[in-house]
């Protein structure tokens, strides 16, 4: 048992820290080491270990990033990206258009692959306009986590929450949609508010380095397979709404025939899909299992309920996950809660609070969420600096101003 938990503490330390200190091991590596660290210590067998893993859960997740990332090698996102930068609009109003866009596309898309794909093409358009990039790119990031929240398909949390729990598509579009609507206008004007006045780059700031990578060309619009993306998408989201197919066998269903392709290599496609992410789910899956078998985090959680604190109120979910994945990150956030819930008829309750907690309170830092990392790591590729502060300048507002609002909001539909 101890061995276990030492294992279990390492990983997620790692988690916190986005490596293990002193090693050059990331999330990814920390969890499939922890994962076979358990198993060989034998705090889980191999056997029991394999059924650990969510086989659903993530092949939800492969299939819809297939999906997503037909859209990538289509030229669907460069396409967007293009045109919304290069629209005859104020400073103010190309923010609010690319709030959302950025919502908007990350509700129906994987919130991650639609960050990656657009991020160094709003850098290099918005710089050819000679505009300031950071409050777009922050704001297209924030828009985009928040955004997520309000889908089953949003974000690799939501799929996890809406399996484990067994939530619909429709009740938790019904339960956590209309506050991830209502975020995007609270992001669009605390995001203006912050930099009013500061549309534009002083002379020569934000420039590309010397030392800076060219942003790659945009790939040109496909047409033809980008309507294929978008039919087989309205396909998958009808299936999700009115039948009772099960869900990852419609995103797997969909990723064959994406990968079914003339024109498009399967190779290219299978490039945008993060394959490190299904990894470091898969092996959180495992050492949570073995955590699970040595008895102790239900003990741990018998006693918080002792003290009040009970993570089957809504309200208390929402601020524990909301806390918990500033700590660790928002996916190994819901997956360490998620075993530890009894949901009755308060399921999709418990399932939006988890979204809404892990979603919105991600923009609070930039390791809050990996849309974050992708958006400053991106920027600074291509020559834009994001710094820490800078990122909770706007973070800490636009996160305390989201989580308020969807605390009002949890505590008018709990049961």
């Amino acid at each position: 048992m101890a061995l276990t938990l030492l294992i279990f503490l390492l990983v997620y330390v790692a988690m916190g820290f986005g490596k293990l200190p002193g090693f050059k091991v990331d999330r990814t590596g920390a969890a499939i080491v922890g994962a076979l660290a358990v198993m060989v210590a034998g705090g889980i067998s191999p056997k029991a270990a394999w059924e650990s893993i969510d086989y659903a859960s993530v092949g939800m997740l492969f299939g819809l990033m297939v999906v997503s990332s037909a859209f990538v090698v289509s030229g669907f996102y460069a396409w967007t990206a293009e045109r919304v930068a290069l629209l005859p609009v104020s400073a103010p109003v190309l923010l609010a258009v690319l709030v959302g866009v950025g919502g908007g596309l990350s509700a129906l898309l994987t919130n991650d692959v639609v960050v990656v794909a657009m991020t160094p093409l709003l850098v290099s358009l918005t710089l050819a306009r000679g505009l300031n990039p950071v409050p777009f790119l922050l704001a297209f990031c924030f828009a985009a986590n928040t955004g997520s929240a309000g889908t089953l398909i949003g974000s690799p949390q939501n799929m996890i929450a809406a399996q484990q729990l067994g939530l619909s598509f429709n009740g938790f579009l019904a339960i956590a949609g209309l506050p991830a609507l209502a975020s995007l206008p609270l992001v669009w004007g605390i995001v203006a508010l912050i930099y009013r006045g500061r549309w534009t780059l002083p002379q020569g700031a934000g420039a590309p380095g010397p030392d800076s990578a060219p942003a790659a060309p945009a790939v040109p619009l496909n047409r033809v397979e980008t309507a294929k993306a978008g039919l087989v998408t309205l396909l998958v989201v009808a299936a999700f709404i009115f039948s009772d197919w099960p869900r990852e066998l419609i995103a797997l269903g969909a990723a064959g025939v994406l990968l079914i392709n003339r024109q498009i290599a399967s190779r290219d496609l299978l490039a945008h899909v993060d394959g490190d992410l299904l990894l470091l789910i898969m092996g959180l899956f495992v050492v949570n299992a073995a955590m699970a078998a040595t008895g102790l985090p239900q003990e741990l959680l018998g006693g918080l309920r002792a003290t009040g604190l009970n993570l089957d109120d809504p309200l208390a979910l929402y601020l524990v996950g909301g806390a918990l994945s500033n700590i660790v990150g928002n996916n190994p956030a819901v997956m360490l809660l998620i075993p530890f819930l009894t949901p009755g008829q308060d399921a999709e309750a418990l399932g939006a609070a988890l979204a809404l907690g892990t979603g919105f309170s991600s923009n609070l830092i930039v390791f809050g969420s990996l849309a974050g990392i992708i958006v400053v790591e991106q920027a600074a590729a291509c020559g834009v600096k994001i710094s820490f502060g800078e990122f909770a300048r706007a973070g800490v507002p636009v996160t305390l101003a989201c989580m308020a609002m969807a605390a009002g909001w949890i505590v008018l539909i709990a049961p």
